[in-house]
């Protein structure tokens, strides 16, 4: 009986190690998300973006100094003008570009569209 029992439970691991590496696969690909370090998601891969989202959803809005841009929440991205979009570029041109995706996530986290003026701007320098 506790040969049964030891049996039973070594396959439960086995089984267990195998679909967390079959789970990992996608297209025959490796894919490996590292729940700690989504700056290795490269935009390509959705499964990894929406990884980091949901994980950067569980933790405080991080802001980039860009605290004015909240009144902006709600709004529809095609709803901008210039003069509102200048004050999304003054803040993207003043990070660095390791941080645009992380201000993006931020942005979309906290309810704010980017203005369809800065659009192009702000996914040119995402790393």
């Amino acid at each position: 009986m506790v040969y049964l029992i030891i049996a039973l439970a070594a396959l439960g691991i086995i089984s267990a190690i195998f679909g967390l590496l079959s789970h990992n696969k996608e297209g025959g690909n490796d894919v490996i998300v590292d729940e700690g370090d989504c700056a290795s998601c490269t935009g390509t891969n959705e499964k990894c973006e929406q990884t980091c989202m949901m994980e950067a959803a569980t933790r405080p809005v991080e802001y980039f100094d860009d605290e004015e841009l909240d009144r902006f929440k709600g709004r529809s991205s095609d709803q901008f003008s210039d003069e509102e979009a200048e004050a999304f570029r003054e803040v993207l041109y003043t990070m660095r570009q390791n941080e645009v995706r992380d201000w993006t996530r931020s942005l979309t986290l906290r309810g704010i569209e980017l203005p369809d003026q800065v659009k192009d701007e702000a996914f040119m320098l995402i790393e």
